[in-house]
């Protein structure tokens, strides 16, 4: 493992430059530098003290695993039919639970509807991809249709139906998970 390339790459993300990590460590922008170039190693407690500015820790800064999954194919899917409220829902990242985000594609046939989800933290967004479909938040309903975007932020109840005859087809994104 390359420490210092590893904490270059890992400052760079955060957008740092490395006088900005030193301050904000209470370190010096020279000793950063040895760090980055492999002139020198960190004690452990500095070493700590920079991931969690950096918005890591230990055990994932030194997992080596390099099995993330970039692409996903329709067999990686999971699809799941509600023959009750007229939808299919498709999972198309699988274990995306375990991510920050979980998108999903909602395909609404008409009268159908996904289920009321309960107020949470987080954000929503979605995409209409064809059809049209109603955002039901509490009270309020907002219209929105093909190429066009919703977003919000979850505080009230919400859910989505299908606003016409035509089947519509959104892709809705969640953070945290939540479908």
């Amino acid at each position: 493992m390359d420490l210092g390339e590893k904490i270059r790459r890992l400052r760079v993300e955060k957008q740092l430059t490395q006088e900005e990590l030193a301050n904000r460590c209470e370190l010096s922008k020279g000793f950063i530098s040895q760090i980055e170039n492999n002139l020198t190693s960190p004690s452990i407690a500095t070493l700590v003290d920079l991931l969690e500015i950096l918005g890591t820790d230990l055990k994932e800064f030194f997992n080596e695993s390099h099995n993330e999954r970039i692409t996903f194919t329709n067999d990686d899917m999971f699809e799941s039919e509600n023959k009750d409220l007229n939808n299919i829902t498709k999972w198309i990242v699988p274990n995306a639970q375990k991510n920050e985000m979980e998108p999903i594609l909602v395909t609404l046939f008409e009268n159908g509807c996904t289920k009321e989800e309960k107020p949470h933290e987080g954000e929503e967004f979605g995409f209409v991809i064809s059809g049209a479909v109603f955002v039901n938040m509490g009270n309020e309903k907002y219209k929105v249709k093909k190429g066009e975007s919703f977003y919000f932020k979850p505080r009230r109840s919400h859910f989505l139906s299908n606003a016409g005859k035509k089947t519509a087809k959104i892709i809705w994104v969640s953070t945290p998970p939540t479908f």
